[in-house]
C-alpha cells in the first residue's frame, strides 16, 4: 500500500502545458515552473515514491487538457503515480488506471455522481482518492469555485463507505499562500475514517510536515514549498522518518 508509511508526495500541477502554482486555486496567480517531465523527473531523481500529477486546465474545463504531459511523465518514471483534474467519469477513470496510473483523484464527479467511486473501485479495489477540498468548513468543486453544503468529515464517512481508497483533503483557506497548515480539520478527518488520509494546502516548512504527520495524515501533497526551496524533499523525508 502506498501509504504504509508518511508519504512526502511532490505536487506537479499542469496548466497549459507547464508545472504552475496557485495561490487558492485562482487562476491568473500562478507561478511558473516549467516543463513536467523535467519537474517529475527532478522529484524521483531527489527520493520520491509517488507523485501528484493535477491537469489544473481540466479542473476548471471539465475535461483533461494535458493529457500529452501525464502520459510523458508515466513513461519517464517508474514510481507511484495519483492523477488528477477533469476525470468526469468511470470510463476516464479506468482509462488511466489500464494505464499504469496507481490512483484516480476525484473531486467534483465523486459529488456530483458518488455512485462512480463504486464503479471504478469495483475494477481497480482502492485505486480512487476522493479529493475533499474544503473552504470555510465547506466542500468546494468546480475548481474551487462552488459550495456544495457538504461537511468535509461527513463527505469522507460517505465515500470511504462507497469503496474510496483514500481522501486527499485540501484546505483552501490556507492553499498556496505559504503560511502555515492548519491540522484540527486533518485530525478530524483522520479520525473519522479508516482510509488513508492525505493533507494539501498551505505547507511552508518542515514543521508543518510534521505537524500534519502528528495529526494523523498518511500523507502530505506539497507544491510550492518544494519550487520555491523552503525546504528539501529529502529534509521533509528524514523529518517524519
Amino acid at each position: 500500500m502506498a501509504f504504509d508509511s508518511f508519504a512526502v508526495v511532490p505536487a506537479v500541477d499542469m496548466q497549459d502545458g507547464e508545472v504552475v502554482q496557485l495561490v487558492q486555486g485562482e487562476r491568473g496567480t500562478e507561478r511558473r515552473y516549467g516543463d513536467p517531465v523535467d519537474a517529475a523527473t527532478r522529484w524521483v531523481d531527489a527520493g520520491a515514491d509517488i507523485l501528484h500529477l493535477v491537469d489544473l486546465d481540466g479542473a476548471f474545463e471539465g475535461a483533461r487538457a494535458n493529457a500529452d504531459a501525464v502520459e510523458r511523465i508515466l513513461d519517464a518514471t517508474d514510481v507511484d503515480v495519483q492523477v488528477g483534474g477533469g476525470i468526469r467519469t468511470a470510463a476516464d477513470a479506468i482509462d488511466l488506471l489500464d494505464r499504469g496510473v496507481d490512483r484516480v483523484i476525484l473531486g467534483t464527479a465523486a459529488v456530483e455522481n458518488p455512485d462512480v467511486v463504486g464503479e471504478i473501485s469495483a475494477e481497480y479495489p482502492g485505486s480512487v482518492m476522493v479529493s475533499l477540498d474544503a473552504k470555510d468548513g465547506e466542500v468546494v468543486v468546480e475548481g474551487w469555485t462552488e459550495g456544495t453544503g457538504l461537511d468535509p468529515v461527513e463527505a469522507a464517512e460517505r465515500y470511504a463507505d462507497l469503496g474510496a481508497g483514500s481522501i486527499l483533503f485540501t484546505n483552501v483557506d490556507v492553499e498556496g499562500k505559504q503560511e502555515g497548515v492548519r491540522t484540527e480539520p486533518v485530525r478530524d478527518l483522520a479520525d473519522s475514517v479508516d482510509i488513508p488520509v492525505i493533507a494539501s494546502g498551505g505547507v511552508a516548512t518542515v514543521d508543518d510536515v510534521v505537524a500534519l504527520k502528528d495529526a494523523g495524515a498518511a500523507g502530505v501533497v506539497v507544491g510550492t514549498a518544494l519550487y520555491e526551496g523552503n525546504f528539501t524533499l529529502e529534509e521533509a523525508k528524514e523529518a517524519v522518518r
